[in-house]
């Protein structure tokens, strides 16, 4: 067997683009054949798929599967560089595998995701299918995250918003499933796609989060020529009356309903009116909000830029 060299590895990159373990691993696999560890390359769908491995790749698309029960599921989001690869049947097609892989997965980070087989050609790994999907799509692209719920004691509903911009998986414990409150769970979700709470109840914010809003009210205040004058139980009073309203817009169950007809009705009473007209017990146990590339640093295109290069100014 021929020795595989740095040297080797080296070449085969640079001939092929591909990463140094895949071209490690194609030149042990063909006895360190050239011509054959580019051939293993490009059957593999490897080849060139390194040499977009630097753009910025922010679009994508969020995807949630769940199964047949509704007892459990899985959220993932797969970035691409463009919109329009984002809308692209390909990539969304691909996605929907990462999906239902990520459903049966027991790996708890991406890392072991990546590493695992691709249920749909164990030949391959999960991180070498995204490469062979990079080289026919023609742009970078990443599994970035996925989670996974499970909701034993009721059922998990899901929301997705613009095409995959935005989605929602949201776990309620009830003893009773219906079509009605299967509708009030779809109607949750919108809720929470629409005004992006961070916490089901004020129960779960901590007093670390709560000590430092205050703190920053106030500063706000006595950064104010008027209200920093007014007395201090007054203050007081305005950073408790503020901190409250901050918690009824951050917090699920203390929102007001969107679609309230009287505008007023919270989305605790929402779902409390639902439990009482079908006899039910129901409890918003957890949810996960995710919005495509959020975080991400996003390419910033400069057309006029572009335009002149093309012409040589």
């Amino acid at each position: 067997m021929a020795t595989v060299t740095a040297a080797l590895v080296k070449e085969l990159r640079e001939m092929t683009g591909a990463g140094m373990m895949d071209c490690k691993k194609a030149l042990t696999a063909t006895d360190g054949d050239m011509d054959k560890a580019v051939d293993f390359l490009r059957e593999k769908g490897l080849a060139g798929a390194q040499k977009k491995a630097g753009r910025i790749a922010a679009e994508g698309i969020v995807c949630i599967k769940k199964t047949d029960c509704a007892k459990k599921g899985v959220i993932v989001e797969v970035n691409a560089e463009t919109d329009f690869v984002a809308k692209n049947e390909k990539f969304t097609s691909y996605v929907a595998e990462v999906a239902a892989q990520a459903l049966d997965t027991k790996a708890t980070d991406i890392d072991a995701f990546l590493a695992e087989p691709w249920a749909l050609d164990t030949t391959l790994t999960v991180n070498e299918k995204l490469s062979s999907m990079i080289s026919v799509i023609g742009e970078n692209m990443h599994i970035r995250r996925f989670a996974t719920m499970r909701q034993d004691d009721g059922f998990v509903e899901s929301y997705i918003h613009g095409g995959g911009k935005i989605g929602v998986m949201l776990g309620v414990a009830t003893d009773v499933v219906n079509d009605a409150i299967k509708e009030m769970a779809q109607n949750v979700c919108m809720q929470i796609a629409a005004l992006k709470p961070l916490y089901i109840s004020d129960k779960e914010v901590s007093a670390d989060y709560i000590a430092r809003e205050k703190e920053i009210l106030k500063a706000q205040i006595m950064n104010d020529p008027k209200e920093s004058q007014k007395p201090e139980k007054v203050i007081e009073g305005m950073i408790a009356g503020r901190t409250k309203k901050e918690l009824k817009e951050i917090c699920l169950m203390d929102q007001i309903y969107v679609r309230a007809e009287d505008g007023k009705q919270s989305v605790k009473d929402y779902v409390a009116s639902v439990a009482k007209a079908n006899g039910a017990k129901i409890e918003i146990a957890q949810f996960i909000r995710w919005e495509t590339g959020e975080g991400l640093e996003k390419k910033q295109e400069n057309f006029a830029e572009e335009v002149a290069k093309q012409m040589g100014v």
